[in-house]
């Protein structure tokens, strides 16, 4: 790199000019800066502006948030993915608005916030306060592993602690916000995962990568593992007033706080109607016939897969308890909607609406 000044003035004039026309960018208002950098969490940039939007319209302040209840803001997230960015978020608002509503300021007082860690702290820092604090994303690695021809995993912590100095050493004295957002623009538009558009790239006479023909070689990682599987079953479990019980998963774990049509993992040697009548003993301690199989949904999630398995029950007995749930309900099939489900369950309900007078 030969000089340190002139690759961050061409990325900051670069921005100048074409520096994307997003909502939050509109104010450096600390409450819509953490806000969007939640949602921006391994989201992308156009998926999140709707729900960005929606969340200001419902939430002006951070105090508004704050005192919503959480399956409000739940239910407001629904589709996002990575619930518990909400959870941490209404968390880290009551933190705040016990505060008296004002931000912390500083790196450190940051981090002490539900959901927030280095890069998030610095990114708020940075372009909220002007804070001369590095950010360091998947986007931005991308761009430095290629700037200094990296030929190290950056998956590896002593790797991502050095680009972590790194990023710190090239932070200008000033304007260190709009530079961490050059950088995010950077790698987000121009300096891509594959086929990265070298040619109008701000800083490609300072990118060693593109000098060595190495651009497509780096970031470095690690290959991934295969990606592990589960046959899952659900139960659309009727009783005879023609409600669904559903149920509410725990607030910690995954997809927490949201609701579900109740059941579990399948076991090694255990069919799949054994699985659904063992979870629903297990979580809720109540007996059903288990029926046909009503749909089938595939869903990924971040480390593995599953095929959800849904059956339609008939509720046989046992006063449902909330053994492994958060709580329960029977709900009428047009109520659904009033709750919370993560993408899975929203396709058995897609399937149930398109199929409604095909079930009794």
């Amino acid at each position: 790199m030969e000089s340190t000044n002139r690759f961050v003035d061409m990325l900051l004039a670069w921005y100048e000019r074409t520096a994307a026309d997003l909502p939050w960018r509109a104010s450096h208002d600390a409450y819509r800066v953490w806000l969007s950098e939640i949602m921006l969490q391994q989201t992308q940039v156009e998926t999140v502006k709707p729900y960005y939007e929606r969340f200001l319209s419902a939430y002006p302040t951070v105090s508004d948030l704050a005192a919503a209840p959480l399956d409000d803001v739940l239910k407001l997230w629904e589709g996002l993915g990575y619930y518990s960015r909400a959870r941490n978020l209404h968390r880290a608002a009551q933190a705040v608005a016990a505060l008296g509503g004002d931000f912390p300021r500083t790196v450190d007082e940051l981090l002490a916030l539900p959901g927030i860690g280095r890069y998030t702290a610095g990114a708020i820092a940075s372009i909220a306060y002007g804070v001369r604090a590095p950010v360091l994303d998947g986007n931005v690695i991308r761009v430095y592993a290629r700037l200094l021809d990296l030929p190290d995993d950056v998956t590896q912590t002593a790797t991502q602690a050095k680009l972590w100095d790194q990023a710190e050493a090239w932070l200008p004295e000033q304007r260190a916000g709009d530079y961490n957002q050059a950088l995010m623009d950077l790698g987000r538009l121009v300096c891509k995962p594959k086929k990265p558009l070298c040619g109008p790239c701000p800083i490609r006479d300072d990118c060693l990568a593109y000098q060595r023909g190495t651009q497509d070689e780096r970031p470095v990682k690690k290959a991934k593992a295969p990606t592990p599987h589960y046959d899952v079953t659900a139960g659309m479990i009727w009783n005879e007033r023609g409600e669904l019980l559903i149920a509410q998963r725990p607030l910690d774990g995954l997809l927490g706080g949201l609701w579900e049509f109740p059941g579990g993992k399948q076991e090694d040697g255990e069919t799949l109607p054994d699985c659904l009548q063992r979870e629903l003993r297990e979580e809720l301690a109540i007996e059903v016939e288990v029926g046909e199989l009503f749909t089938r949904v595939e869903h990924g999630f971040t480390h593995f897969r599953i095929t959800l398995h849904a059956f339609t029950c008939r509720y046989v007995s046992g006063e449902p308890q909330a053994l492994g749930v958060r709580d329960w309900k029977w709900v009428l099939p047009g109520e659904l909607s009033r709750y919370s489900f993560g993408k899975a369950d929203r396709q058995v309900i897609d399937a149930l609406d398109s199929r409604r007078g095909m079930l009794f």
